[in-house]
């Protein structure tokens, strides 16, 4: 008896001391990321290290060997710091600004979106499939509907991880099991969904300046990656799921509401009324009817939204449109459902919810301006194409050209990604490298922006820099008073492993072994 006791406190004390080891690394990587400035400051810091750097460089004869065929010669650093650095600097920052495609498309995509949101039509549908479902699928409801609340980044964060903590202990079972499987879906599945959204036009607008680098004439779409990430949401959703119900719950063991800081008997689910059931079934309706529009403007040979010239759908009206079916398909069934049930009544209302979204947006122009700068910066001096043909060139001379080389890429962007949150400007950082020196090896920029997209959203869940991060901290103190940074990440650390390597697999199966497409008219390889 003696030496079962023994053992127990041995194991117990191995575990403390592995918690602890754990708990320091993350209080180290939270320490690490806090002595970052804010991306918007370090967005401007770039800009002047550009400036400088260009100057040493251009002094010290940096310089590469143009590989393309339809080019001979030498390319040379470009420096800023001189008068005529100087000047278009000055005649340039404002078109920059203006001129950074992710802007507009964005903030179009968005209005369409924030109707649909402010009329309550994305909430009450994230509710009744989490809400609807049987208690056996209840945990796959979960991280499916969370996965899909990406469309509307906040909604997953404020509406949906909340909620299924309530649903999970409703059921008897452990809320922070249901809270942990809804910031799986909306955070580490972040780049996947059915529908585009924001996200997509977003990296396109930054993978496109990049890859022009290369061939100025090379433009990557919204739907780059559209096939991909359909896909990629039924491998979240089933990973995550599995790794709740065989790994995180378990783990977790039976809930004791004596943890609880708050009194859970006066929390309640609000179950869809009559009146959000009508306006759902209007609305779907109303998607539905749109669908049909489209698909007759380019299903037919003479669809209007094909090619005018070559008939084809690839470089069509319709997938350069994307951004305004994107619009289109969110604002017209959000303001037929704001009208079944009351939220919205005219014009004026659709009006505001677009006002109050574009209000929100402030911060995102404020890094978007600089962002811009850091980009033009970087084409115009040419560092980013000499960085990347000699980067291509040191992988040639590593052997490191075959499909292998993106399990480096995509892990070395989950690492940035610990300590630089948003997804976007961790994405301008690296295009203006990575895309031109992998297109250099032989890999097109869409194929490029999926793998980034990877590694952008595995790590999500376990960096303290995620924007969300404290709200999550916030919700689970409710149910475990003593809840803190490490055992939150501690928990979501499975999520993280598990997508990474499911994710990748799903990559290399996906494009390397099948060799399908990541997105419509998206070639895997890029041919000059």
């Amino acid at each position: 008896m003696s030496n079962a006791v023994e053992t127990q406190a041995d194991n117990q004390e191995q575990q403390q001391k592995q918690s602890g080891l754990f708990n320091r690394f993350l209080a180290t990587v939270e320490f690490l990321g806090n002595l970052l400035p804010h991306p918007i400051t370090l967005f401007a810091m770039f800009c002047i290290a550009i400036i400088v750097f260009s100057g040493v460089a251009d002094w010290m004869g940096l310089s590469a060997v143009d590989p393309r065929p339809d080019r001979d010669g030498v390319i040379k650093v470009v420096s800023l710091m001189s008068a005529e650095g100087l000047q278009r600097i000055m005649t340039g920052l404002v078109t920059n600004f203006t001129g950074f495609a992710p802007l507009g498309t964005v903030l179009v995509a968005l209005l369409g979106v924030s109707v649909a949101e402010h009329s309550g039509l994305l909430s009450a549908a994230m509710r009744g499939m989490v809400m609807g479902a049987s208690q056996r699928l209840v945990t796959f409801m979960v991280v499916f509907a969370a996965i899909l609340s990406n469309t509307a980044s906040e909604l997953g964060y404020v509406v949906l991880i909340p909620l299924a903590a309530m649903i999970f202990h409703s059921l008897g079972r452990h809320p922070l099991a249901g809270l942990a499987a809804a910031f799986a879906g909306v955070s580490g599945g972040y780049s996947a969904n059915l529908f585009l959204g924001t996200i997509d036009p977003l990296l396109a607008g930054i993978t496109t300046p990049a890859a022009q680098m290369i061939d100025p004439n090379y433009q990557v779409g919204p739907e780059a990656n559209w096939y991909f990430m359909m896909i990629s949401v039924f491998l979240i959703a089933i990973i995550g799921t599995l790794v709740t119900e065989k790994i995180v719950e378990p783990r977790l063991g039976k809930y004791n509401e004596n943890e609880a800081s708050i009194d859970l008997s006066a929390t309640s689910i609000e179950k869809l009324s009559a009146k959000e059931k009508s306006g759902l079934k209007w609305a779907g309706v109303t998607f539905l009817i749109l669908g049909l529009v489209l698909a007759s403007t380019i299903i037919p040979e003479n669809g209007i939204l094909r090619h005018p010239e070559t008939g084809a759908v690839s470089g069509s009206p319709f997938l350069k449109g994307i951004v305004v079916i994107i619009f289109i398909t969110f604002a017209i069934p959000g303001f037929v459902y704001g009208r079944v049930v009351g939220t919205m009544k005219n014009d004026r209302d659709v009006i505001d919810a677009m006002s109050k979204s574009m209000s929100s947006m402030g911060m995102y122009i404020v890094l978007v301006f600089f962002a811009a700068q850091f980009v033009a910066f970087f084409k115009w001096t040419n560092l980013g194409t000499i960085l990347a043909i000699n980067g291509a060139a040191l992988l040639q001379a590593l052997n490191l050209t075959g499909p292998e080389v993106f399990i480096l890429f995509i892990f070395m962007c989950a690492i940035v990604n610990l300590s630089l949150g948003s997804s976007s400007a961790q994405w301008a950082v690296t295009a203006p490298i990575f895309v031109p020196m992998l297109m250099l090896v032989g890999y097109a920029p869409e194929t490029i922006q999926a793998a980034y997209r990877i590694g952008d959203s595995v790590t999500n869940l376990i960096t303290p820099m995620m924007s969300y991060f404290g709200l999550i901290l916030a919700v689970a103190t409710k149910y475990k008073k003593d809840m803190g940074i490490g055992t939150l990440v501690a928990t979501m650390l499975p999520y993280s492993m598990f997508f990474f390597i499911g994710w990748v697999a799903l990559f290399y199966i996906w494009v390397f072994y099948f060799g399908l497409p990541v997105g419509p008219d998206s070639p895997i390889y890029y041919q000059p």
